[in-house]
This record gives C-alpha cells, sequence and structure tokens, in this order.
C-alpha cells in the first residue's frame, strides 16, 4: 500500500483522440472491448449499472441443464454437490437461497456452469458469507445477480479461493460485503456490474501463486467501499473499485470506473505486464489509477475525469503540500529484465478533465526491500526474492543498491490532453500540479538512500520523460521535492527539460 504519500494527478488524451459512443455494454469473447457510455454517472453512492447492464440469461433450461428451484433452500449446493463435473446449472426465476450456516457456500466441480434465468438472484441474505467458493478451475457463471453476501474483510463472495479459469459474464455483484468477488489465473469478467460491495468490487489477490491472463472487460465498476475502509483503517491501502496485487499479465479495457468511495483501479505490489486502455474513469473520490511497486503497463486511449475531488481537496485543506494526483506512480517504472509486452510505462493518448491534479510519479527514498517503512511488508522487489539479502553491507553495492528497491523509472508521458477549469473543480490551489519527485532519505539509520540521491534520480536519471502533450488551463510542475513548483518554461529549459514538442495554454483551460 501507499506509504506516507499518495499523489493524485490527471491525464487527459490527445485532441485527435475520438471516443465511440454507445448505450449499452457490449463485450463478447474476442470481441472489441466496450465503448464510452453516454450518460454521465449520478453523483449519488448508489449507482445502477446503466452501462454494463447484464444482459437476461436463457428463459428456459438449456438442453441438458440441471434445473435448480428458489423454493427449496440449498438447492443449489446440493445439486452442485451430487452431480459430476462439467454440469451446466439453470437457476429459475427467483430469490435462491443457501442453508442458513454462515459458511455454507456452493462448491462448483471442474468445468461447472451455471446460468441464471431473467430475475434469478443468489441472496446471502446477510447470513452467508460466501456464495461460490473452492478449488475447482474453468467455472462459468452467467446471466445472475449475486447479493448481500457477508465476507470478512480483504475476502471475496464469488470465488472466493481464488481459483483459476473461472469466467463471469452478465452477472450483478452487489451489495456484499469485503469484495464481491476474488480473482485467479485465467479469469475473465466481462459485461458486469460490480456495484456498492463493501470493501472491493474485485479483489484480484491469491494467496498461493500469482495471477496471470486477466482480464476485466466491459464491466461497470462503481459505487464500491461502501464500508469506507480507509477511514476505519487509516493508511490500509485495503479498498478500491478494484484492487490487484501481483499479477503478471492483465487486460483492464472498456470499463467504466466511477463513483467509488476512494481509488479507481489500484494495482499494488509486484504486479507487471498491465494494458489499462479504453476505460472511462469518473467521479471517484480519490484517484481514477494508482501503480504502486509495479512494473511495466501501458495506459492509453483513457478518459479520466473528475477524480480525487473529496480525497485531493481534503488533503489540501489539512495544508499538505503535496501533489495528490489523478493518476499515481509511485515506486512504479519499466524494467527490462522483467519479462512483459513493454519494457517501460508509457501513458499516452488519453484525455484528463478537471480532476484535481495531473500525474504525479514518486518514490519514497526509505521505502525499499528489509527496510521498516516497506508497508509492502515481507515482499521484495521481482528482482530480488530473498528479502533478507537486502541487508548491510551488501545492500550497499551493486546489484543490491539497484535491485532492493523499487524504481519510478523509464516512464513515457506523451501525446496525452490535460485539461484543468479551476472553476468546475471548484479550487483556487494545490489541484494543478504534474509532478515527479522524492523525498529527502533519512530512515532507517543503514540505508545507503539516505538525503538526495533517490529524489535526484527520480528527477533527473531514471528516464522519465513527459513530451508532446497539451495542456489547457493553468497547470504548474513540481519537481524533485514538494516545495519545488515550476512554470511551464522553468518545467522545460535545464535542468529539468521536460514537455520537449508540447503547449499549454493557460487561459483555455477555464
Amino acid at each position: 500500500m501507499v506509504i506516507k504519500w499518495r499523489n493524485w494527478a490527471l491525464p487527459v488524451a490527445a485532441a485527435a483522440l475520438v471516443l465511440p459512443v454507445a448505450t449499452g455494454c457490449v463485450s463478447t469473447p474476442g470481441g472489441a472491448p466496450a465503448a464510452e457510455p453516454t450518460a454521465a454517472p449520478s453523483a449519488a453512492r448508489s449507482v445502477a449499472c446503466s452501462f454494463a447492464k447484464p444482459t437476461a440469461g436463457p428463459a428456459k433450461a438449456p438442453a441438458g441443464a440441471v434445473t435448480v428451484d428458489p423454493a427449496v433452500v440449498g438447492d443449489l449446493a446440493a445439486k452442485t454437490k451430487s452431480n459430476p463435473p462439467h454440469t451446466t446449472f439453470w437457476l429459475r426465476p427467483g430469490k435462491h437461497r443457501l442453508d442458513p450456516d454462515r459458511y455454507a457456500q456452493v462448491i462448483p466441480k471442474k468445468g461447472d456452469r451455471y446460468l441464471g434465468a431473467p430475475g434469478a438472484v443468489l441472496d446471502g441474505r446477510k447470513k452467508n458469507q460466501y456464495a461460490f467458493g473452492g478449488t475447482a478451475r474453468d467455472v462459468t457463471i452467467r446471466h445472475l445477480t449475486v447479493q448481500r453476501f457477508v465476507a470478512p474483510p480483504d475476502e471475496g463472495v464469488v470465488n472466493h479461493d481464488s481459483a483459476d479459469g473461472w469466467v463471469i459474464e452478465h452477472a450483478t455483484i452487489q451489495d456484499n460485503s469485503g469484495a464481491g468477488l476474488m480473482a485467479g489465473a485465467r479469469q475473465r469478467v466481462r459485461a458486469s456490474c460490480l456495484r456498492d460491495n463493501g470493501q472491493y468490487g474485485m479483489n484480484a489477490y491469491k494467496a498461493k501463486g500469482r495471477i496471470s491472463g486477466l482480464v476485466v472487460e466491459g464491466n461497470e465498476i462503481t459505487g464500491n467501499n461502501t464500508g469506507d475502509w480507509e477511514r476505519r483503517r487509516k493508511g490500509c491501502g485495503c479498498t478500491g473499485g478494484i484492487k490487484f496485487w501481483a499479477v503478471d499479465g492483465a487486460d483492464v479495457r472498456g470499463n467504466w470506473v466511477h463513483d467509488n468511495r476512494g481509488t479507481g483501479l489500484w494495482a499494488d505490489t509486484n504486479n507487471n505486464d498491465f494494458r489499462i486502455e479504453k476505460n472511462v474513469l469518473e467521479a471517484n473520490d480519490g484517484a481514477a489509477l494508482i501503480y504502486e511497486t509495479s512494473y511495466n503497463a501501458v495506459i492509453r486511449n483513457n478518459t479520466i475525469r473528475r477524480n480525487n475531488w473529496v480525497e485531493g481537496r481534503r488533503e489540501a485543506e489539512r495544508g499538505d503540500n503535496f501533489p495528490y494526483p489523478t493518476v499515481y506512480l509511485s515506486e512504479s517504472g519499466g524494467e527490462p529484465r522483467i519479462k512483459a509486452r513493454t519494457d517501460k510505462i508509457e501513458i499516452y493518448r488519453n484525455v484528463l478533465e478537471n480532476n484535481w491534479s495531473g500525474i504525479t510519479l514518486w518514490e519514497n527514498a526509505d521505502r525499499f526491500c528489509n527496510s521498516p517503512a516497506n508497508t509492502s511488508s515481507g515482499d521484495c522487489t521481482l528482482l530480488v526474492r530473498d528479502t533478507g539479502r537486502c541487508a548491510r553491507p551488501a545492500i550497499a553495492k551493486p546489484p543490491l543498491y539497484a535491485d532492493c528497491r523499487w524504481k519510478t523509472q523509464r516512464v513515457d508521458i506523451h501525446d496525452n490532453r490535460f485539461v484543468l477549469d479551476k472553476s468546475v473543480v471548484k479550487c483556487t490551489v494545490k489541484c494543478d500540479r504534474m509532478a515527479v519527485l522524492a523525498n529527502y532519505g533519512t530512515y532507517p539509520d543503514w540505508s545507503p538512500y539516505q538525503g538526495e540521491g533517490v529524489a535526484e534520480a527520480i528527477t533527473h536519471k531514471q528516464h522519465n520523460r513527459w513530451h508532446d502533450n497539451v495542456y489547457l488551463g493553468p497547470w504548474q510542475f513540481v519537481a524533485q521535492d514538494p516545495s519545488r513548483v515550476l512554470d511551464f518554461g522553468q518545467w522545460q529549459i535545464t535542468p529539468y527539460q521536460q514537455d520537449a514538442g508540447s503547449t499549454l495554454r493557460a487561459r483555455d483551460g477555464g
């Protein structure tokens, strides 16, 4: 999770970018990602899924399917148990219930398929913790509403045990505690509504092994973190529309992520090889996107607007001068030694409009493997598997001096459009920043990163570059530390030499 400062920023796509328009969610396996919704989201915390409105399931049982009766309590779990793998279950219209025991749940077998008829709902009645669990692979859930389960914090309701190969399509997962959905390798979540869940819409976490080949496409993810967990566990870093942990390969495209309490999308700790594209990220209380202690990503063709108004304003009113952004890269960068579809973090052709600040690149000098300041406790970089190696005297010399810390490096930010109208955001100061910076290293006393070294490196030596962007509005720029606020001309010349080929029209944003 983010330590000490969380930076919020706003990216906006290039002027030539034209997003398609759709009235609903169209997402099929192998098809094009869903398009931008036509309607703006409601300001209310609970928002109906008007974009990714799941299509209705079959009105009659498919040939060979086992019919599940909502009038019989526990019928779904019992019939799953008594039938062989690769069975198709058709849930009749109505409200289906599990046995009242808190641990009663459905344990699928390999290849089982669950299809909901129009109006089929699996309701936990605020009694059952989990809906679907177990380790069976290649389970499919379609056209089903799953609601009112009470998973504990950090646990999930659907695919509770993070089994591999699950497909969740045209589903509504709503009003649950914990996470609506967990994730395993090769999981596909498409054309579904993840809304108003207590902690996360989805928690992409697997206790053993890494998640790879994850696809999140054409969904509406809204109103999550109703439990306001960052307030209950201050600084926990345990919320988001979706939270990703140690995911190696993910495609997140064509989603509408909006009105979540806190961050929209948050990749935290040793994620790698992400493509985040053609999403609409808007009106989230915190950052639209955080990419933290992670590697190698492409972030392109997204529309990002009106994010971080709540959290950014709150920190500014407290007197914090840190550039809290809408897109925040914290100790994350490109690393050619780690296999991925790219060897850098590239942010391009996005449109960022009227967010609280823009993009911040940050590196905490005190955060590295084996440091007490590393809030991802016990984790080390993907370059050093044994955390214990990152200790003196070896950490002060190559290769550990470089490899024991997550670096914000090789970040290429170009051909974006950044728009800021302070009258829309309703701010006067601290909402207009683009930044690259670090703190002065002080801790622990054996750290080889004390002093200005990390701040110098992230600002001048780690190949972080803005260029060929368009800025509309009164933007300012922060380099090396929070007190060093620059105008556009200072940002472009030596020693920073940022935004070559870019333009700024300060009066055009509003």
